[in-house]
């Protein structure tokens, strides 16, 4: 399997293409700012074709480049439904300090093939199968997406494209639209701490890491363990 990633020009998001090898078709995960010109090189370099775009939740940071991207070749992007308003108006999952900010510089316009994601939902695209985890508490509609084995990378362990919701060291916040840190807890619990600890987490921000290095180090997930307890 080949899995390329490079951070985009604004916010450090990472962007990742994942094919079975060289040659081959390609899924592209979170297109963000400024990656159309770097995302052509990876391509170019391993010689894939992008079959889709995955979206892990509607946020500007990772969606901005999925209109070219997908229009550029025809091809559909997926995301969850709660957070597909997000593709239509950018300015529903932003903080005010963030709108200020893109104010109405923004020049936007939604892909013309959205399709939805759900829970537990297999994606078998460009020879890949890729698991989905509905995964709300940074937005109501987070994903993760599993690959069961990577073969040759990380001696086969299994990997998990965790978006906001998981980073090394920490979680995706919780304080802008549509977040919530009770939903971010089940998440962890329910989503993140049932995965095997050999998983390699491959975030949307930052280096990656594992889960069982999250497991033992990450304050959110020692948390979530006592989030039944605590009313969470």
């Amino acid at each position: 399997m080949l899995v390329a990633g490079f951070p985009a020009e604004a916010f450090g998001t990472n962007c990742f293409v994942v094919a079975p090898g060289p040659g081959e078709q390609c899924v592209v995960i979170d297109p963000g700012i400024g990656v159309t010109d770097r995302l052509d090189e990876v391509l170019a370099e391993h010689r894939l074709q992008p079959a889709a775009v995955l979206l892990t939740h509607g946020h500007l940071d990772h969606t901005f480049s999925v209109t070219p991207v997908c229009g550029a070749r025809g091809i559909t992007a997926y995301i969850h439904p709660e957070d597909a308003e997000m593709l239509a108006d950018p300015a529903k999952g932003l903080s005010t300090d963030l709108t200020a900010l893109f104010g109405g510089r923004l020049e936007w316009s939604e892909p013309e093939d959205v399709a939805p994601l759900e829970d537990g939902l297999v994606l078998k695209i460009a020879g890949l199968e890729l698991t989905v985890d509905h995964a709300p508490g940074h937005t109501r509609g987070s994903v993760m997406f599993r690959v069961p084995t990577a073969d040759g990378r990380a001696g086969g362990a299994p990997l998990c494209f965790s978006g906001d919701v998981l980073f090394k060291d920490s979680i995706g916040r919780t304080d802008l639209p549509g977040g919530s840190m009770n939903q971010m807890m089940a998440s962890l619990r329910d989503k993140v701490l049932t995965l095997p600890d050999q998983t390699v987490v491959l975030p949307g921000h930052g280096p990656e890491t594992t889960i069982g290095r999250e497991r033992a180090r990450n304050p959110y997930l020692r948390e979530a363990l006592d989030a039944p307890r605590k009313g969470w």
